[in-house]
């Protein structure tokens, strides 16, 4: 009989990240079943809710301490762990001479020099400090998401007329003077300049040229947003221009989401006037997905193409059933693409980002049929890491929707590289093999990442199918193998 506490902190706050990290601290607490430690946003109430918690009334400024205990005599260590834990999180550095930290953007560029600024802050702040980055006249990539569209297109306007570059808003992977910037993958120098209206799109894109031997020069991200109507490729034209005098770049691929027609037509006609030839990777519907133009662009380069990797078992159709394609993603272009892929073949699949309106999921991200969610979405981060680095709320819905009797097959992504979670394949993995054991349901997973990440690719690829997932490198490949599934077609 487990033993459950929950206290409200008024106007305690910490990032979300480390509260993370005090949440696994306290969960290693020995009697202690269940822990979490957020602020209590929205989001973070229905999450703790929806593990079993009884919540007061709090305020977003307030912080939960949420336990669940073996027995009643194992709360004070636990409220003591939490304590420690938010003091280590706190603690800044001590000893030497202390200098005073700059207070604005533009001040510690100033203090400090550099011709790039990283905004990393809640949306609703970016926008002054990206503003006083460009003051300052340097280029700036804003990781922050949530940012209005409206205040996007102003930054990118006044860059524009300054010659600098706004990579972002929701920016999350770029490589600049051979050095990885927010989730970008490890790779070797090259010859490939990337233009990214996409984070795991880029990243996709990296891990296959990683597998196929061929390096990067540099990765521009720009933002999902910035082939869209609103924006009109402001900052994909300004990153061709900077890719197009690189010398060292003799290909340059420009990768997307579903991008505005319009948009991408224009863009289009700009790159055939520069002397760098461009190869656009823009997902759609009847568009080759980007395993598709990564083999094309190796062969632009004359590089043969390798056979992509894969990892574990091949799975098989379960005997309990079941006939939806159920798609867990923290890439959006990832699910995006899969979603695209599996259209052609299983008919509409609903989403929080559908292809189109009417197959919008509601709140509880639950519905009959096939389904894929987008756990990096903005609407499922405010208040909270996102899910590369925080996998909570993507581990509850695993196990509901591998129990669901529905469900055929499940399709996930895990996405390695410098600012996602340090092993992704220690919680990933468990969740998998109990979800399995629960209900024999075939998990196939596209782990997209090179040898040289952090967390190395084999071992977390070899981690995930031992726990009785099949792995790909190619998310394209993981998706076709899940809809074969899905239709009953051996291997």
């Amino acid at each position: 009989m487990t033993v459950e506490h929950v206290e409200i902190r008024p106007g305690a706050y910490a990032d979300s990240v480390a509260l993370l990290q005090v949440s696994r601290d306290v969960a290693a607490t020995p009697g202690v079943a269940a822990a979490q430690v957020a602020m209590a946003t929205e989001l973070n109430v229905e999450v703790l809710q929806g593990m079993g918690f009884t919540l007061p009334a709090a305020s977003t400024n307030d912080m939960v301490v949420a336990l669940r205990l073996d027995d009643e005599s194992a709360l004070s260590a636990a409220l003591a762990a939490v304590d420690a834990a938010l003091a280590a999180a706190r603690k800044g550095s001590s000893g030497g001479e202390v200098t005073a930290p700059p207070r604005t953007t533009g001040s510690a560029l100033r203090r400090a020099g550099g011709d790039l600024a990283l905004v990393s802050v809640p949306g609703a702040s970016a926008l002054v400090e990206a503003m006083d980055a460009l003051d300052a006249g340097v280029d700036v990539m804003i990781f922050s998401d949530n940012v209005p569209v409206e205040q996007e297109l102003a930054m990118k306007r006044i860059a524009r007329d300054r010659g600098l570059l706004v990579m972002g808003p929701d920016c999350g992977t770029a490589v600049v003077g051979g050095v990885g910037l927010g989730f970008a993958n490890t790779v070797s120098p090259g010859s490939v300049g990337i233009v990214a209206a996409s984070g795991t799109g880029c990243q996709q894109i990296l891990a296959l040229l990683d597998a196929a031997g061929v390096g990067v020069a540099a990765a521009l991200g720009v933002g999902g947003r910035d082939l869209s109507a609103a924006i009109g490729g402001i900052s994909t034209t300004t990153a061709l221009d900077r890719l197009d005098a690189d010398p060292t770049v003799e290909q340059v691929v420009v990768v997307s989401k579903p991008p505005a027609a319009e948009v991408a037509a224009a863009v289009e006609k700009y790159a055939a006037g520069l002397t760098t030839p461009v190869r656009f990777a823009l997902l759609g519907a009847g568009q080759p997905d980007l395993t598709t133009q990564v083999e094309a662009l190796l062969g632009d380069l004359g590089v043969a193409v390798p056979s992509w990797p894969t990892w574990g078992t091949p799975a098989v159709r379960s005997a309990s059933g079941g006939t939806a394609l159920r798609g867990l993603f923290v890439g959006g272009t990832l699910c995006d693409e899969a979603m695209l892929l599996a259209a052609e073949t299983l008919g509409p699949i609903r989403s929080n980002i559908p292809l189109s309106p009417d197959l919008a999921l509601d709140s509880s991200l639950l519905e009959s049929g096939h389904l894929m969610i987008d756990f990096g979405d903005d609407g499922l981060t405010r208040g909270r890491a996102h899910p590369m680095i925080d996998p909570t709320l993507r581990l509850e819905h695993l196990a509901k929707v591998a129990a669901d009797p529905e469900t055929a097959v499940v399709l996930m992504d895990v996405v390695l590289g410098h600012g996602a979670e340090d092993d992704p394949a220690a919680g990933l993995a468990p969740a998998i093999a109990a979800a399995r054991a629960i209900r024999d349901v075939p998990v196939v997973v596209a782990c997209v990442g090179t040898s040289a990440d952090p967390q190395g690719l084999a071992r977390q690829a070899e981690a995930l199918a031992a726990a009785g997932a099949e792995v790909h490198l190619s998310n394209a490949a993981a998706t076709r193998r899940a809809i074969a599934l899905v239709n009953g077609v051996a291997r």
